[in-house]
Order: structure tokens, then sequence, then C-alpha cells
């Protein structure tokens, strides 16, 4: 598993996790819903990291 697919899917989906509730609940950027939002994408992106890494080398 190559480390840095895995980081670089993690912080861009952690990014759009954390942006997603602002664009669409028009919270702020400090709400509990950013929070929740980045921690899911967080670990969608490791999911799908290691997927790709796995399949790519």
């Amino acid at each position: 598993m190559n480390r840095t697919i895995i980081i670089f899917f993690t912080i861009v989906f952690s990014l759009v996790g954390n942006y997603l509730p602002i664009l669409l609940l028009n919270v702020d950027i400090f709400s509990g819903w950013t929070i929740l939002g980045g921690l899911i994408g967080g670990f969608f992106g490791i999911w799908l990291g290691v997927i790709v890494s796995k399949r790519v080398f």
C-alpha cells in the first residue's frame, strides 16, 4: 500500500466533508456538523485510498 495515496484521499475527502454542511445546511464553520462531516469524510477517504492503493500498486 502506498501511504501517499491514502493520505491524499483522506485530506481531500475530509475537506469535502467539512465543507458540505456549510453549503447544504447553511451552518457556521465551527459547528458540530462540520466536525462530523470531516470525520465521516476522512474515514471514507481512508477506505477509498486503501482500495485505490491496492488496485493501482
